[in-house]
């Protein structure tokens, strides 16, 4: 069990946190965050792509021209898929590209994409983010202060004032701790945390709650 340094929205150390053997693990999970990753990238795919086939474009079957003595390729409908307009050979239909991702590969995902910000020392536990007010330009004028360019921040219940004041910057995005995924962390460079919202992790990442219930 390793320990990270806490500090307060001015930047500064306010003490440690232990941070549990499940969210430090960097020697497994790798293929279980590429999995979950997938999985989550394919489940956001509505799959309505739909293309019609020769049997299904409005037409007739009466032939362009005779067949012979024009000079022409020979035709025998409209609704071929050589000819502009025509039906699309092969083309996509509706479907589903859900994909499946057990509890437990959940888990060791979650826990590992985690270890590697704490791996690299680019996350940064805060013991609390409080903010007063709705304003972007004073929750920007904070980001600065804490040298914070493009990073997930993550929270155990975010308040009103923090998801309006933080909705238009881009490269920051706020997350719930009890509902953020691998792809969200996975996709940032940088993790900030509070201190609660690091113990709703590895609650998820070791399965305590669910044992509990």
């Amino acid at each position: 069990m390793s320990s990270l340094s806490v500090c307060n929205m001015e930047g500064a150390a306010v003490g440690t946190v232990d941070v549990p053997a499940a969210l430090t693990d960097t020697t497994k999970g790798g293929q279980a965050v590429r999995d979950a990753i997938v999985a989550y990238r394919a489940n956001q795919r509505l799959g309505t792509a739909s293309t019609l086939t020769k049997g299904e474009v409005a037409g007739h079957g009466k032939k362009p021209w005779r067949q012979k003595g024009t000079g022409n390729a020979r035709a025998g409908y409209r609704q071929s898929p050589v000819w502009r307009g025509g039906g699309v050979v092969f083309g996509p239909k509706p479907r589903s590209f859900r994909k499946d991702f057990n509890r437990k590969m959940a888990r060791l995902a979650l826990g590992r994409v985690v270890a590697d910000r704490v791996a690299d020392e680019s996350i940064t536990v805060l013991e609390s983010l409080q903010v007063s007010d709705t304003k972007t330009k004073n929750f920007v004028a904070w980001l600065k202060k804490m040298d914070i360019t493009k990073a997930l921040i993550v929270v155990d219940q975010p308040s009103r004032e923090l998801l309006l004041a933080s909705r238009n910057i881009p490269g920051i995005e706020v997350a719930r701790a009890s509902h953020v995924n691998v792809y969200q962390i996975a996709r940032y460079p940088r993790l900030v945390i509070t201190k609660d919202a690091l113990g709703i992790l590895n609650q998820r990442a070791t399965g305590e709650k669910q044992e509990a219930a």
